[in-house]
């Protein structure tokens, strides 16, 4: 479990720092989505587990630090982003929206872009924690289940 989450950990850190520095970090939901359901099947695989609670619970385990690996990402891609991020483009775009007075310095750009990094980044961790979950019963649903032994009968003692 620990395992399929530092995998998957490492693909989230990588792509959530990619896209929140040349877009924004509001785009980890989106990879959290794959990599939350990959992260608590691949748990499964590895770890094979005998009821459906522990699968899901491994899965559970496995999305959560794959989450929190991409919180890291999104983190460090917010500082960037937010270093190279001018204000007078966003000062273009609210004046696009019909929004003129609104006076924005680079600090303020910074502040944006670390605190919505960091509330995207825990929405993250959780959204990925709940597709882990769901990624664990799922393996359990079509694999686990198959791996079980039939019950059999006792055996008698031999004397």
């Amino acid at each position: 479990m620990v395992k399929s989450g530092l995998i998957f950990g490492a693909i989230s850190f990588v792509l959530v720092l990619g896209s929140a520095v040349l877009i924004t970090p509001f785009c980890a939901p989106c990879l959290g989505l794959i990599f939350g359901l990959a992260a608590g099947y691949l748990a499964c695989v590895s770890d094979k587990p005998i009821s459906s609670g522990e699968g899901v619970k491994k899965g559970a385990v496995a999305g959560a630090i794959a989450g929190s690996l991409g919180f890291l990402g999104g983190m460090i891609g917010g500082v960037i982003n937010g270093a190279l991020l001018n204000p007078s483009i966003l000062q273009a775009i609210y004046n696009t929206l019909g929004m003129p007075n609104i006076n924005i310095d680079q600090t303020t750009v910074r502040i944006m872009q670390l605190v919505g990094a960091a509330c995207i980044g825990l929405f993250n961790i959780g959204w990925m924690a709940i597709l882990g979950v769901a990624g664990g019963a799922l393996w359990y649903q079509i694999t686990g289940k198959q791996t079980m032994m039939p019950p059999q009968a006792p055996i008698p003692p031999g004397f």
